[in-house]
């Protein structure tokens, strides 16, 4: 899993990319609470977000994701 928070260039966006095409379930900080949204905002355009949520709501996206792949991981698939 990775999560993008807030901040400035795009290195972080082509790694989350590289995470989400290996299979890793990502997570950027939306641009209303985002400090600096360039960073964020790079990963959606690189479509490397699966979800994009608000800095307070990210640990309930996190436990979220955890909780989908316990209960249905891709071996089930």
């Amino acid at each position: 899993m990775g999560v993008l928070l807030t901040g400035m260039g795009n290195d972080g966006a082509r790694g989350l990319l590289a995470m989400k095409m290996a299979g890793a379930h990502t997570i950027v900080q939306d641009e209303k609470t985002s400090t600096v949204f360039g960073m964020p905002k790079a990963a959606i355009k690189l479509n490397a977000a699966n979800a994009v949520a608000p800095l307070e709501t990210i640990a309930y996206e996190i436990t979220a994701a955890v909780v989908k792949q316990v209960l249905d991981p891709p071996s089930k698939k």
